[in-house]
């Protein structure tokens, strides 16, 4: 997004409105990276398990 761009979102929903949209897009895609490491982390743990039993 362009300054220009901002400052008119900014213009016409106001700054917080901006600011959570922003920040939410940027949880969004921590989280999704979070839930990929933690689906690999739950492959690899049933893998050791079923080599133990």
């Amino acid at each position: 997004m362009e300054a220009q761009e901002l400052f008119t979102a900014i213009g016409n929903f106001g700054f917080p409105i901006v600011l959570s949209w922003y920040l939410l897009l940027r949880m969004e895609q921590r989280l999704d990276k979070l839930g990929d490491c933690l689906h690999e982390l739950s492959s690899a743990i049933v893998k050791e398990q079923k080599k133990t039993e």
